[in-house]
């Protein structure tokens, strides 16, 4: 096979077997006069196969990024996975995961797919994440990927990080008054530990409220209470559940006399949230 017909079909496939880079592949076929057995132990002489023969491993370890733009208006989280606690301690796979967050910040990838063709500077070039991801699995020997990425945007961002990289957080207020950053902090730290499922009742879904009504009234009746009293007693019951599970209407943590929407109005009048995101690793 001469270069001319190496393909753009050959290429793909070259990548979908090893997790190399399309340039890589390409270079590999041309050196190799299209012999894909050749061409893959090309690769592997790069370390570039390695990312295929660990495709079928378990990466549930590494690091949680949550990172804000300078305007402080829009925000990102990435998981960087890998397979070890070792490798998500090092310093250097650290770097390259915040080197990926920055990436998102600053040019606004529609999803993950997008987020893998960004271009990055690795070792004086400039290549795109997934081929940087596909060449840290060949030096690292670990199977490596971004397997979540977040955004949230709104009049002020505020981003945390928990527990050595393992969670990260994002929270939107309404407004960017004086103490803003401190207050959101705060209730980033709330949803960390208290992991809402909504900022109010109106972000839970139908499927959710329906469910917690049955399991209310189940309970209910298994306490044999008559069955007019069902209704009214399941709604309360509800009501709990919102006061437990979502944001605004959960008690602060750190001043369990206050919501975290009288909280937020104790900074500014009218302050509130508008959004957030929470990622755990490897949940």
């Amino acid at each position: 096979m001469s270069t001319l017909q190496i393909t753009a079909s050959d290429v793909n496939k070259l990548r979908q077997q090893t997790g190399a880079g399309m340039m890589d592949c390409k270079k590999a076929l041309t050196e190799t006069n299209g012999d894909f057995e050749a061409a893959i132990d090309y690769l592997r002489k790069k370390g570039a196969k390695v990312a295929a023969s660990r495709q079928d491993r378990e990466s549930n370890e590494g690091v949680v990024i949550a990172r804000t733009s300078e305007d402080g208006k829009r925000g990102v989280i990435i998981e960087l996975n890998c397979e070890t606690d070792f490798v998500a301690k090092n310093a250097e796979f650290i770097a390259f995961a915040n080197e990926i967050a920055n990436a998102a910040v600053e040019n606004k990838p529609a999803d993950l797919e997008a987020l893998g063709q960004l271009s990055i500077d690795v070792e004086s070039s400039r290549v795109t994440i997934a081929d940087a991801i596909t060449d840290k699995t060949g030096k690292i020997g670990e199977k490596i990927g971004v397997s979540k990425y977040e955004v949230v945007e709104g009049e002020k961002v505020v981003a945390y990080i928990h527990g050595n990289f393992r969670l990260g957080v994002l929270v939107a207020l309404s407004a960017n008054p004086a103490g803003a950053e401190e207050a959101g902090k705060d209730v980033a730290m709330q949803i960390a530990a208290m992991n809402p499922i909504a900022v109010d009742k109106d972000g839970v879904d139908a499927s959710t409220i329906e469910r917690e009504l049955e399991i209310a009234k189940d309970q209910i009746r298994a306490e044999g209470k008559p069955e007019e009293m069902i209704e009214k007693i399941a709604a309360g019951k509800l009501n709990k559940f919102y006061k437990d599970s979502t944001l605004l209407n959960q008690e602060f943590v750190k001043d369990s006399s206050k919501s975290v929407a009288q909280f937020l109005g104790s900074i500014d009048k009218g302050l509130t949230v508008t959004a957030f995101k929470r990622v755990a690793l490897g949940a």
